[in-house]
């Protein structure tokens, strides 16, 4: 089962940043699409932010302006660089990868880091 490895989580100030990062523990070959997701208590998961293949980015309405979706080919690793947090923003975040990963075609998913905003 391949594994996609989450780090850069915690507890920040409103007003703070942080910033995610998200890499495949094994070997990815191809991808359509990775992203970060993220879900409060109580309510559904919500796309964040999610950037294709060819480089093209999407946001959600709540965090336009503020987050940033990039990715670094020669590291195979993504990130979020989260700014102007708000508590609203607090949530566990999860990135997801999908694409072929140890040789399996699917939506992979991370095990989620935990993103607190104090007021």
């Amino acid at each position: 089962q391949v594994q996609l490895v989450e780090s850069g989580g915690g507890l920040v100030q409103a007003g703070g940043s942080l910033r995610l990062s998200c890499a495949p523990a094994g070997r990815m070959t191809y991808f359509n699409v990775m992203g970060w997701y993220r879900q409060a208590p109580g309510k559904q998961r919500q796309l964040v932010a999610d950037i294709t293949s060819s480089g093209r980015t999407n946001y959600g309405d709540s965090v336009k302006g503020r987050f940033t979706i990039s990715r670094d080919n020669a590291k195979n690793t993504m990130y979020l660089q989260m700014s102007s947090l708000k508590p609203e923003d607090t949530a566990v975040y999860y990135c997801m990868i999908s694409g072929v990963l140890g040789g399996q075609f699917a939506d992979h998913w991370g095990q989620g880091t935990q993103v607190t905003v104090s007021s």
